[in-house]
């Protein structure tokens, strides 16, 4: 059963940067023109002409300078000037958010092609002021659009590391737990780095030019992900638990970085035509969301993996692979025991705890590793899912196979 039999994804018709750390090689760089620059080079590598889409999307959670436009500026800026679509913001969940409204465009059939963009720069974020000319004073309210939105939730006043141990003390997870999971995916993580970085470039132009502030010349060249560093068991150790009493420490969660991430979803005609092996055939076969109890935001893709999971007629015995954005180790550990998914298959080669969240960018990165995961097993069924403000989660099912010679 699929709700999106006349939607694929054409085999590496799919990109990312390299995501770098918060306040480094990237943040200098205007997401949403970053996103266009990277895509246009893209493009034209696999031979892609702008004619070729009649949809966009482009997810984004912080805002930028004129990013009011939404869409309609990156899309110009490749040279789809005639092609118009939504912005999207569904914070953490953006990334499957942006191909499940591709995926149902095409799948309506009020398009045939769709390009898909996830940017977002995490680095210097803006500093909103809000005038409210009835409040006291005349003052009004101001926010730093990142850190104020990770240290207060609108509607418990609680910082996101707060739903972590909610869910740790629930659960009964312990710090040397959460520990052992941490050093558990970066070692997955140092599987995609070998023979120079081998899987990683199967989607992920390496070495990577980074562009100056105007997008004329080179400002510096990533060898890969910047801010990964060596983790250790003796390291990790040493750290003690970010709040008092609690049992998360820097080791066990992610970073914010900066990044984007670009994708292509088509019709089977078409995908057949635009894939770099036609033989391989990448299916949407569902999606499904859920939220959870206030504060409790780690446990969240646990029901939204059920109703993906209930959508495509599948059990999670069917499925050959699972990745996660997984902002704290208390995320795999929950959907592990929950699910009774081997908590070491899932992972494999990354995720977002070690390379870092650069929100809208993240899900769709962690999509992209999954589908070149599931072409290295052979094919089969694989499952991202990841939780979001709010308490929220997405999930999505993808099947890679062989196409029918028909």
């Amino acid at each position: 059963m699929s709700r999106f039999d006349r939607v694929e994804i054409p085999y590496g018709a799919y990109w990312s940067t390299p995501f770098a750390k918060w306040q480094g090689a990237l943040q200098h760089l205007h997401s949403v023109r970053f996103a266009a620059h990277v895509a246009k080079l893209e493009l034209a590598k696999r031979g892609f002409a702008p004619d070729l889409f009649d949809f966009g999307v482009l997810g984004i959670t912080q805002v930028q300078y004129q990013s009011f436009y939404g869409a309609s500026w990156p899309l110009y800026e490749i040279g789809l000037k005639h092609v118009i679509g939504p912005q999207l913001s569904q914070v953490c969940a953006t990334g499957p958010r942006v191909l499940m409204t591709g995926a149902a465009e095409i799948q309506l059939g009020l398009a045939t092609t769709a390009l898909l963009l996830g940017a977002d720069r995490t680095s210097n974020g803006a500093h909103i002021y809000y005038p409210a000319p009835a409040g006291f004073g005349g003052s009004g309210q101001s926010e730093d659009q990142v850190i104020h939105n990770f240290m207060h939730d609108p509607i418990g006043d609680h910082a996101m590391l707060q739903t972590a141990e909610n869910v740790a003390k629930k659960h009964g997870i312990s710090t040397a737990q959460q520990h052992e999971v941490v050093l558990m995916r970066y070692a997955q993580y140092q599987e995609a780095l070998k023979d120079d970085h081998a899987f990683q470039k199967r989607y992920m132009t390496l070495p990577f030019e980074v562009p100056k502030p105007d997008f004329k010349g080179v400002a510096t060249t990533l060898t890969g992900d910047e801010g990964v560093f060596p983790t250790t068991a003796e390291g990790l150790a040493k750290l003690k638990p970010v709040q008092p009493g609690g049992t998360v420490t820097f080791g066990g969660q992610t970073h914010p970085a900066d990044g984007n991430c670009g994708m292509v979803v088509t019709t089977p005609e078409k995908a057949r035509e635009l894939s770099a092996d036609p033989s391989i055939r990448i299916r949407v076969r569902s999606f499904g969301q859920a939220r959870v109890d206030l504060a409790h935001m780690p446990e969240a893709p646990v029901p939204a993996t059920r109703r993906a999971l209930e959508n495509a007629g599948l059990t999670i015995k069917d499925i050959k692979a699972v990745k996660s954005h997984n902002p704290f180790a208390v995320n795999d550990i929950v959907f592990a025991r929950e699910t009774g998914f081997d908590l070491s298959r899932m992972n494999n080669y990354g995720c977002s705890l070690i390379w870092g969240h650069p929100h809208a960018a993240t899900g769709m990165r962690a999509i992209i590793e999954l589908i070149e995961e599931l072409k290295l097993l052979g094919g089969g069924l694989g499952l991202f899912q990841g939780c979001a403000a709010g308490d929220s989660a997405m999930a999505v099912v993808i099947e890679v196979d062989d196409r029918p010679a028909n």
